[in-house]
Parts: C-alpha cells; sequence; structure tokens
C-alpha cells in the first residue's frame, strides 16, 4: 500500500507503509488520492474505560510494522499500483466539545465526498461513526450499514452524545436502513430495530460463505457504510479497548470475513475503539492496523 505525504506545496515527497501525519497547508480533499485516513481523537462519549482518543496514533503506529509483512498477504500486489492512500493527521476541533467535533467532522468528512474521495477513518470512541453518516448520508442517500462490534450500539439513552446510541440515532435520522444493515459479533442484549444480527456464538459457528451470503442477501443494492469497532474481537486479540466482552471473533475469521467482501459498494470506512493504555504488546493496535490494510486492499480487489 502507497501512503502518500507531502509538502507545503502539496508536492510527493516519498512513500512509506505506515500512516503518517501531514504538513499544516495540506488540503487531502485537492490531493490525487483515492482514500483519505483521517485521525480523530475523541472518545468522550465512551462509557467504559476512556483511552480510545488515542487509537488513532497508536493504529498509526502499529502499521510500520506491516510492510515486511507484504509477501504474507493473500494479494497480489499489483494492487499498490492501483490506488493512492493520504493520511490527513488528525481532525482539529474545540477540546471538550463533542457538538464542537461533530460540525468539524462532518464538514471534514462532506468536503471530501464532494471531491470524491473516500474515507477511511481511525477513532476515537464509536460515536464518531454518527457525524461520518451524517456526512456519507448527503452524498450517497440512505446507507446499508455492515457494523463489526460486541455491541449494538442501538440503546436510547436520551442523550445526543454517547457511543452507545449513534445507530439508534442514525435510523431515527433515517440514515441508514436497518433491514439492509447487519450487526456481527453482538454478544450484549439488544434490541429487534430491524437489523440482521448474526452474534458472537452463531458468527463463531458459521463458516466465511454462510457469513458472506447473509451479508450480500441483507445488504441489497444499497450504498454501505462498513464500521468496525474492535471489541468485535476476543479480549484475547484485542483486549486494549473500553468495553472488552469475552466469546468475540478471533482476528483470523474477522479477516477472512473482510476478504470475501470485495465487490460489495462500500462507501467509506471506519476503525474505532483502540486504546492502547489497556494494550498489550500492540496486539490490539497491530490487530486494526491490519484490518485497515485488509479494508484497503478488498476495496480495490473488488474495482480490478
Amino acid at each position: 500500500m502507497n501512503t502518500l505525504y507531502y509538502q507545503e506545496d502539496n508536492s510527493l515527497v516519498g512513500n512509506n507503509f505506515g500512516f503518517l501525519r501531514q504538513t499544516l497547508n495540506f488540503e487531502p480533499h485537492l490531493s490525487n488520492a483515492d482514500w483519505v485516513i483521517t485521525g480523530v481523537p475523541f472518545d468522550m462519549a465512551t462509557s467504559g474505560r476512556s483511552g480510545a482518543r488515542f487509537g488513532a496514533e497508536a493504529i498509526r503506529r502499529a502499521s510500520i510494522n506491516l510492510a515486511w509483512e507484504k509477501k504474507r498477504f493473500p494479494y497480489n500486489f499489483v494492487l499498490e499500483k492501483k490506488i493512492k492512500i493520504v493520511d490527513c493527521g488528525d481532525l482539529v476541533f474545540k477540546n471538550g466539545d463533542a457538538n464542537d467535533l461533530c460540525q468539524q467532522l462532518q464538514s471534514h468528512a462532506t468536503r471530501l465526498l464532494h471531491h470524491n474521495k473516500k474515507m477511511l477513518t481511525f477513532g476515537g470512541d464509536h460515536f464518531i461513526s454518527l457525524p461520518l453518516l451524517r456526512a456519507h448520508y448527503l452524498t450517497h442517500g440512505k446507507m446499508a450499514l455492515i457494523h463489526f462490534d460486541a455491541h449494538t450500539d442501538t440503546y436510547a439513552n436520551g442523550v445526543n452524545y454517547d457511543h452507545g446510541t449513534m445507530f439508534y440515532h442514525a435510523i431515527q435520522e433515517q440514515l441508514i436502513s436497518p433491514n439492509n444493515s447487519i450487526q456481527i459479533g453482538i454478544r450484549t442484549e439488544y434490541d429487534d430495530l430491524g437489523f440482521t444480527v448474526l452474534d458472537a456464538p452463531l458468527a463463531n459457528d458459521l463458516s466465511i460463505k454462510e457469513i458472506i451470503d447473509t451479508i450480500k442477501n441483507c445488504v441489497g443494492n444499497l450504498p454501505i457504510y462498513l464500521t468496525f469497532d474492535i471489541d468485535c474481537l476476543d479480549p484475547a486479540f484485542a483486549p486494549g479497548t473500553g468495553t472488552p466482552v469475552c466469546g468475540g471473533l478471533s482476528t483470523d475469521k474477522a479477516l477472512k470475513i473482510i476478504r470475501n467482501l470485495s465487490g460489495l459498494p462500500i462507501i467509506g470506512m471506519d476503525i474505532v475503539e483502540v486504546a492502547p493504555a489497556y494494550d498489550c504488546s500492540d496486539i490490539t493496535a497491530l490487530a486494526a492496523a491490519t484490518i485497515a490494510l485488509e479494508l484497503l486492499y478488498m476495496h480495490t480487489a473488488g474495482k480490478i
């Protein structure tokens, strides 16, 4: 994967596998990148252990470890020449102001989408998906959601900023079609809001083909937003998160599912809830970086 980084005049100065920050004058919506990576250092909406504000930087650091793994990935690396990626650094918003976070993130995303960029966003807690969905809705209309998580995040807690309520609000705002949306890895209580739910016990028993067939039958022809909460993985594979729940998916199974999503009309993606303070040997950040890489290759493979 090529990661582009620029000087103040936007001229290309090098390539690196790692997701690197940009200079202050860089304008990602005017670059030649296909995908723009944005970090969102926000965890004010968390209900568990805080610390996901440091997740994006941890994912970037861990991504460096993947550079030498190229020959071991199951993709033909001609794909490297088919995708251009830029990391525009972390979103800037007023510290401690969740409302400003929403406004700044939606504005940033809307600008990128208006210039035909696709977004892979690193959280931060899972609340960041809501302003991202709002921006994608303005461009693509109502979407299907592919949601990897231990929690449904559809709770109606009567609050505006909570990382467990985003998809309840997304339904209320008609951003997503619940009947065309699917949640994978759930292992907490959930309400019947129309989602197809492959809870963790079921998903762990199903074959990859059965899971992929279920996903494809569910999403139909709608544009798809994919969100991956790292706590979808069992804490044995991803301890560095705010609300870990035992009994989740293995990294291997999650990656196999992702690799088989190629060809679906995915229009945006995020990875959230990495909290490096609780990580062991950076294995959670490495899992998130690997998932990020696989998501990008999966999407690109479907275009060749």
